[in-house]
């Protein structure tokens, strides 16, 4: 698996690489690059331009000759975004699973969930406390269709994404 920051932009050689090597491509929108990127996270519809954005980089992807079923997403969390913008896709993942593409989200740790969980003093959560909030997005992807989750405590998004497909098998049955 070839898990892509630029989503396509940042290699011309990258397609080439994807096919050669047969394995799937994880497109993640972000704009600009590390030093600018965060300048850049401006957005009046967040979930309709990352959707639209992610929609060009899958075409160029396809026109390249990667087949589509190497193709899977990433929203990019924090990349190029602000919280608001996170929660926001978040809210609307369902934009990004109606592309008809595997969906990737990366939300473990990450500091948009420290300042969700910031104390009375406005202080983030440290970092290595961010797990139970991790563990909830894992759920609410799973709920969600999402095909998979980026994460560091391995067990408890596993358990989580356990028990929401045991939910959804009840609901189906």
């Amino acid at each position: 698996m070839i898990n892509d920051v630029s989503g396509g932009t940042a290699d011309p050689g990258m397609a080439s690489a994807v096919i050669e090597a047969g394995c799937p491509w994880i497109l993640m929108h972000n704009r600009g690059s590390s030093a600018t990127m965060q300048a850049l996270a401006e957005y009046t519809d967040v979930v309709g331009e990352v959707a639209d954005e992610l929609s060009r980089r899958i075409d160029a992807a396809l026109a390249a000759g990667v087949a589509a079923e190497q193709i899977v997403i990433d929203p990019g969390l924090g990349f190029a975004k602000r919280p608001p913008h996170n929660w926001e896709l978040l809210a609307g993942i369902e934009h990004l699973t109606g592309l008809g593409f595997p969906v990737l989200i990366g939300a473990s740790r990450k500091s948009f969930l420290g300042r969700l969980l910031a104390d009375e003093q406005g202080n983030t959560r440290p970092v290595m406390q961010r797990e139970d909030a991790t563990t909830a997005i894992t759920t609410y992807a799973a709920l969600a269709g999402v095909w998979g989750v980026r994460v560091h405590d391995v067990r408890a998004s596993a358990d989580a994404a356990l028990a929401a497909a045991a939910i959804g098998t009840a609901q189906a049955g």
